[in-house]
Formats: structure tokens, sequence, C-alpha cells
């Protein structure tokens, strides 16, 4: 089952990013660890894990104060 990451804007509105899939949750984990500066750069507030149609989680992109 693929792994797939959604972008949401401030709105949580869905937003355009890179139409990545991965195998697993490690993979894709990784990969928005070594992303997630350049996607927030792009206007991206926030992303969302999927496996298939699940929800896993939603993260925020926004610095910790």
């Amino acid at each position: 089952m693929p792994w797939n990451w959604r972008y949401e804007d401030s709105d949580g509105k869905p937003v355009e990013g890179p139409a990545e899939a991965f195998s697993n949750q490690a993979d894709a984990e990784s990969w928005i660890g070594q992303t997630w500066r350049e996607l927030q750069g792009t206007g991206v507030s926030s992303v969302v894990l999927v496996e298939d149609d699940r929800v896993e989680y939603t993260m925020s992109l926004a610095p910790r104060e």
C-alpha cells in the first residue's frame, strides 16, 4: 500500500506539491525530513501522511517558538 504526502496552506486548503509515493511509512518520513524546508518555502504550512485513503497524521511545518 503506497504512502503519500498531501500538502496544505495555512488555512488547511490543499496546495500543489511533489507527487511522491513511498512503499512504507519510514521512507515517507525520511523524505519529508529532508524536504520540509523547501516545501515550507513554497507556501506549504502542513503536511498530511496518507496510506491509500487513510490519514495517518497531520504535521505542521511551522517553526517552533
